[in-house]
């Protein structure tokens, strides 16, 4: 048996630039990070069992992978020539809906599998691209290319996507205590709430597309400020500027509701105006496409008492570090 664990991810600056429909233009930026939150995948190929069976919440059993009703499996099965005998189970530490990459985390986990077992071990890079190819290109999804190179290289990273579609891979190295830093005054907390992110992204999509000059010219130069703003993130991350770094998260949360209605919504808003009023927050973001999930908020003070406000509120804190490495093979066991 073979089993992956690949990390979540978390989108500082630069969320959205990496659309085809954005980057064919002037080229996306995204800047993230890695968490030490996982998706694990157990994966075996049964000596005489000719079936397919996946464990998790909605289990299937099958005769062949182009019954799988799963679309990741079904597509990462089928383009690795994997039609029978195949047995896997997954297990998240946060739920998958959440704004943390969760789908791609899957996918990229899942396919690290599928080459072990051929005997094959793939750069980070064809990992990351295999797995934008089978989400955007097989099946159709109108997502970007961040969250597949995340959980194949993790880390503190940027992505410079050429708009050729090419991605540049580079690491973010800033001193310990300085990361430090920025993980205990940059709290991430969940609402409660899961989503679907494909309807915001569709919406970005089509105003790129569109004929309405006006939304395109919108959301274009909204996106070229998060483009801009995510430069200038990753500046202050290495220049250890904690409180610029909460000042451009309030704009970024600014130029990212001008494309869309779906971003946040007004139970939210009011929260936002409120912690930034009355407990010292000076900027934040909702993680992913937005519509809900995770919320997070950058206070330079202790943070106790925003926290305890979060809490009152049913919203608790996820406490995290950035995970190193992307994702890992773990091992064969007999």
């Amino acid at each position: 048996m073979l089993a992956t664990r690949t990390p979540l991810r978390v989108t500082l600056g630069g969320g959205g630039t990496d659309l085809e429909s954005y980057y064919r233009r002037d080229g996306g930026f995204i800047f993230a990070l890695s968490l030490n939150k996982y998706i694990q995948i157990s994966a075996t190929r049964p000596a005489f069992d000719p079936k397919i069976v996946l464990h998790g919440p909605e289990p299937e059993v099958t005769d062949h992978a182009d019954q799988v009703r799963h679309d990741l499996v079904r597509a990462a099965l089928l383009s690795h020539d994997i039609v029978d005998r195949f047995e896997a189970a997954s297990i998240g530490d946060i739920a998958g809906g959440t704004g943390l990459g969760s789908s791609s985390c899957f996918l990229v986990g899942l396919l690290r599998l599928l080459h072990a077992m051929k005997g094959q071990s793939p750069d980070r890079q064809t990992l990351a691209e295999e797995a934008c190819k089978l989400e955007i290109d097989t099946l159709g999804r109108g997502i970007g290319k961040q969250d597949q190179y995340m959980a194949a290289f993790g880390g503190l990273t940027t992505l410079d996507i050429a708009p050729d579609g090419a991605v540049s891979v580079a690491e973010v190295r800033i001193a310990p205590d300085v990361e430090q830093a920025f993980v205990a005054h940059t709290h991430i907390y969940y609402t409660g709430l899961r989503r679907d992110a494909s309807g915001i992204l569709d919406d970005q999509n089509s105003a790129m597309k569109g004929a309405s000059q006006d939304r395109q010219a919108t959301v274009g130069d909204s996106l070229d400020a998060i483009k801009d703003l995510g430069f200038r993130i990753r500046d202050a991350w290495v220049r250890g500027d904690l409180e610029g770094w909460g000042q451009m998260l309030h704009e970024h949360w600014l130029s990212k509701k001008r494309m869309s209605q779906k971003i946040s919504w007004p139970a939210i808003d009011l929260l936002y105006d409120h912690v930034r009023s009355a407990h010292g927050v000076t900027g934040g973001k909702i993680i992913g496409a937005g519509g809900g999930g995770f919320l997070m908020l950058f206070t330079p003070g202790p943070g106790e008492e925003l926290e305890a406000y979060m809490a009152s509120q049913n919203m608790p804190r996820l406490h995290y570090e950035i995970a190193r490495g992307g994702v890992q093979l773990l091992g064969q066991s007999a």
